[in-house]
């Protein structure tokens, strides 16, 4: 009997070779938002051109992996002398730590010298508060100037403003809602924060009255709730972006001839507002999708306030305008 012959085996196949994983694009990756993204790159990058001395240099490719204690903390003495604030210095540590942890997750450190390096202290320090208060002056003449653009972008403006006055959300909040987050007869909107989560915050009659103009000009197809709209007045359906947004604003306080504020000083707004009101810390921090409450205190007023009433009690004899 004559048993066929075996085929001849096919030719090995090798994977193709992957470049060494890279912790600043394994980190960058990972981040939940393109705001956090940007934000952290430009920290990596800047914390790069300290090592290499090169004003072009970025994260990307540099050996992350091989810094130890002495260099982390070199690094962190180098970021004050650049005349860095402690808070940005405190946020540089932070990109700083989680890229050497990625270093150590890929396997490209030991646990131990992962743990010495990323021993940073952050820089304790206190500052007044940053910012400034939209008053509701300043508010209504914003909003009269969205009233007198007779464009698409005059609705979804005015809408834009109110929701921010009224949720005190961040603007890449803002930005990432969609229609399915409106509910208009509860008059809420269903918000993700940093790290994905989800909140609901609620809007004044007077934002509810205004968003349903501008959806009379968006109409109630799904997709972003507000979107960008080009020199014809035409609606693109994509999300805006947290940068659009702080420029919208900027560009409407200043046709109301108000002075710049940016969209946190409404978030800063809304915080002290309640807290004034006497809202109770624990339900502010909620309706903000801040992670402390220790951070919600921050945007308290009052004891400014206080200490201003305390000054105004003492007497001093006027100047003499006569001379």
């Amino acid at each position: 009997m004559n048993v066929p012959a075996m085929p001849p085996a096919p030719p090995e196949r090798k994977l193709p070779e992957q470049a060494a994983p890279d912790p600043y694009h394994v980190y960058l990756d990972g981040l939940p938002s393109s705001e956090s993204r940007r934000t952290m790159r430009g920290c990596l990058d800047r914390i790069a051109r300290l090592i290499t001395g090169d004003p072009q240099a970025t994260g990307a490719g540099q050996p992350w992996e091989l810094l130890r204690y002495e260099h982390t903390v070199k690094l962190r003495t180098l970021m004050r002398e650049q005349g860095w604030s402690p808070a940005h210095v405190n946020k540089h540590l932070v990109a700083l730590r989680r890229v050497l942890k990625e270093a150590w997750r890929l396997g490209l450190m030991s646990g131990e010298d992962y743990q010495r390096a990323a021993d940073l202290p952050a820089y304790a320090h206190t500052r007044v508060p940053a910012g400034r208060h939209v008053q509701a002056e300043i508010l209504t003449a914003t909003l009269a100037a969205c009233d007198e653009d007779p464009s698409p972008a005059g609705r979804r403006d005015g809408a834009m403003l109110a929701a921010l006055y009224s949720t005190g959300c961040r603007r890449a909040e803002i930005a990432g809602l969609t229609l399915a987050d409106l509910d208009l007869d509860a008059r809420s909107l269903r918000v993700r924060g940093k790290g994905d989560k989800e909140r609901l915050v609620y809007l004044t009659a007077e934002a509810v009255e205004r968003l349903e103009l501008w959806l009379d000009v968006r109409g109630r197809s799904s997709g972003p709730l507000f979107c960008p709209i080009n020199k014809a007045g035409r609606l693109r359906p994509a999300h805006m972006t947290g940068q659009a947004v702080a420029d919208i604003v900027s560009r409407r306080l200043a046709s109301a001839g108000a002075s710049k504020r940016t969209p946190h000083d409404f978030r800063r707004t809304f915080i002290g507002e309640l807290l004034d009101a006497g809202v109770d810390l624990a339900t502010a921090q909620a309706l903000v999708g801040h992670a402390s409450p220790a951070t919600t205190a921050r945007y308290d007023r009052r004891p400014e306030r206080r200490r201003r009433e305390a000054v105004d009690r003492l007497n001093i004899p006027p100047a003499d305008r006569s001379r």
